[in-house]
């Protein structure tokens, strides 16, 4: 390859669990309804993972669709990285894990951003393909999220749901991913939260009995207030710094957390629902993997258009953000 090393995505792939959760699943555990639950999030059911079906699980299953869907064999692949809150432990990584499991001896390693966890993957990926430190980089996205809720806590457990999601970086002459911005504020991290499971708090029969091992969310108008506006900037920003504006967009996906915070990031943006993916309601909010699945769902649907502008933005727990512009050159998938 002659000239600037460019990184492009090439496949995406996702995983699911088989197991559907409904709304009306919480109404015996919250003071809760269906209704309720769809008017305030958008969503209408979420995916969680069965007994012995771990995060490593989707993630593999999700890195192996989208290696398929490139047509790469899984042992050209140079790095692994996994975006993730929930790995199957607190050590070795997740990306570990799928590394083994797909009989691999490539570096594999982890990235937490909580909810903005893919925008950093993508961007510590591209960096190995633009440095020419990697051919081949599997991005992913996996949580199983159900684990780590508090199912007394209607702020909370009404929101998350499991899986994975997955792309594959190959280095390309013209640029596929254009440019990445990322940002984090640690004044607000309080905000957001599982307060027991590391060294300021280990694990105590305490801990488990106050269920502070469980996503906490003390001030959720705070958290709705701060990543629509979070998630705009960095959109705007990122567009600015690549010469482009909101009418190039092809296609916005956001973290797909509920789709209030959707809808309203992409009026901030002039982007109308036909140019937004909101796929949160058979998904709900699964952190790190909500894009990749997005983006997966809604290549197989046909929307992600060949030459297109993709723009996906991010936000989460920390509190962190990011915004990441492709020019989209996988062809649409075979009807």
């Amino acid at each position: 390859m002659t000239g600037a090393r460019h990184a492009d995505v090439v496949g995406t792939g996702s995983a699911l669990p088989e197991r559907v959760v409904t709304n009306d699943y919480f109404e015996s555990l919250v003071e809760t309804s269906d209704e309720w639950i769809r008017d305030r999030t958008g969503i209408r059911a979420r995916h969680f993972a069965t007994d012995g079906e771990n995060t490593s699980d989707l993630a593999t299953r999700a890195a192996t669709n989208a290696l398929q869907t490139a047509g790469v064999a899984a042992g050209q692949v140079d790095v692994i990285v996994c975006a993730t809150l929930t790995p199957d432990n607190p050590i070795p990584a997740a990306a570990v894990r799928v590394q083994q499991k797909l009989g691999l001896s490539c570096p594999a390693f982890d990235v937490n951003a909580a909810c903005a966890g893919f925008s950093y993957g993508m961007s510590v990926g591209t960096a190995f393909i633009e440095s020419g430190h990697a051919e081949t980089v599997v991005v992913i996205g996996a949580e199983i999220l159900s684990r780590v809720l508090d199912m007394t806590d209607r702020s909370t457990c009404i929101l998350f749901g499991d899986g994975a999601g997955a792309v594959v970086l190959r280095p390309a002459e013209a640029p596929g991913v254009i440019g990445t911005v990322l940002g984090a504020d640690g004044n607000a991290a309080d905000i957001l939260l599982i307060p027991a499971g590391g060294s300021a708090m280990p694990a105590s029969a305490e801990t488990v009995a106050a269920r502070d091992h469980a996503i906490r969310m003390p001030n959720g108008k705070e958290v709705f207030k701060r990543a629509v506006r979070e998630m705009a900037s960095a959109c705007r920003e990122l567009l600015e710094k690549s010469g482009y504006t909101s009418d190039d967009v092809d296609l916005l996906i956001p973290h797909q957390a509920n789709a209030r915070i959707m809808n309203a990031v992409a009026d901030r943006l002039g982007i109308g629902g036909d140019r937004a993916v909101v796929d949160v309601a058979e998904v709900g909010n699964t952190s790190a993997a909500s894009i990749p699945i997005a983006l997966d769902r809604a290549w197989r649907a046909g929307r992600v258009k060949q030459g297109g502008l993709v723009l996906l933005t991010s936000f989460g727990a920390g509190l962190a953000w990011g915004a990441t512009l492709l020019r989209w050159t996988t062809p649409e998938p075979a009807r």
